[in-house]
């Protein structure tokens, strides 16, 4: 599937080639899952920070089969279902990838089960554990609770022990209370404030925000003393029109103020699940590895559950586009090619 431009959700292209071949160091995977996540979304309008040049094949993630090994990879891993963090590419039958960024999918779990938690659960599992590191006993605030990213958040966070508030719509708030979380309706930004001060008189350990702008500004306020704020997005963002640089650049210029500002051992950071990849590869790979087996292992063994909001065939990638950014969907919209 080709993002050709910037276009509607039906605008992406279909088209068909040659089965790739794997070449030294390299796997053929036969896709049998991917995704709609915020990445595609804000890429679809030219809105992504460091998407590529139009056009060019969408997909952050991506669960299948190895089908061939190119060489100097050992042949064992034919037949193993694995999952790859992609950031482009993912939404195809067939893809080429370093067998080293390969991660093996326990067995018994099922691709579109997997899917659910590659992109969204090393996310989920960075932002509590690499950045905000949760304690037993903390409460943490969740903004976008019942999305892709939101639902791994809130399960990992519960099994870690964690106290969890989560800002959704009402219509996800029984959803919510099932998974253990205490939720709190996103629509009136006064009065969630005061509905979490309630909650957490103290204030709360930890804030997850993906939304920026003025939800930023009152996630900050609500940081209990020696608090951690971890921004992984600016989501009201993409929809605008200004130039996305410099709003990044001021996202990051407030959040080091913060931090720097006499402020009760509060902090302010930003996670992105690339970070480190360039100037640290061989421990990015490392982190990327363990962070998502150990994550693909809580599925396995019943600790998270998979949120599958909806899954459609790959051609219909449009209406899967469409029912994500509606944000009526709880969890994670999988395509099945």
């Amino acid at each position: 599937m080709v993002l050709p431009g910037l276009v509607e959700p039906d605008g992406l292209i279909v088209r068909r080639r040659p089965i790739p071949t794997a070449a030294a160091g390299q796997a053929l995977i036969r896709v049998e899952a991917s995704g709609v996540s915020f990445a595609e979304q804000g890429m679809r309008r030219g809105r992504y920070p460091g998407q590529p040049k139009f056009p060019f094949v969408p997909g952050y993630d991506l669960v299948g089969t190895v089908a061939a090994v190119g060489p100097g990879v050992d042949a064992a891993l034919l037949g193993t279902r694995v999952a790859a963090l992609t950031k482009t590419g993912g939404w195809t039958s067939h893809a080429v990838l370093a067998a080293n960024t390969l991660v093996p999918v326990p067995a018994g779990v099922g691709p579109a089960e997997a899917e659910t938690v590659v992109v969204n659960g090393l996310t989920a599992w960075g932002l509590l554990h690499r950045k905000a590191r949760v304690r037993r006993g903390q409460t943490v605030l969740v903004h976008g609770a019942n999305g892709g990213v939101g639902t791994v958040l809130v399960q990992l966070a519960r099994h870690a022990g964690v106290r969890v508030i989560g800002a959704a719509s009402p219509r996800h708030h029984d959803a919510l209370r099932a998974l253990g979380v205490e939720p709190v309706d996103y629509a009136d930004p006064d009065a969630l404030v005061a509905r979490v001060r309630e909650l957490a008189p103290g204030g709360v350990d930890a804030v997850f925000d993906n939304i920026g702008g003025a939800t930023l500004h009152r996630s900050w306020q609500l940081l209990a003393p020696g608090g951690t704020l971890v921004s992984y997005a600016i989501a009201s963002a993409t929809k605008g029109t200004g130039a996305l640089a410099p709003r990044f650049i001021a996202l990051l210029a407030r959040l080091a103020a913060w931090t720097m500002l006499p402020n009760k051992g509060r902090r302010a950071t930003f996670y992105h699940v690339w970070s480190g990849h360039r100037m640290h590869a061989a421990r990015f790979r490392a982190h990327l590895r363990q962070d998502l087996s150990t994550v693909l292992g809580l599925l396995a063994d019943g600790t998270l559950t998979a949120e599958i909001g909806a899954r459609f065939p790959l051609a219909e990638v449009g209406a899967a586009m469409r029912l994500a950014e509606s944000h009526t969907v709880r969890g994670k919209v999988v395509l099945l090619p």
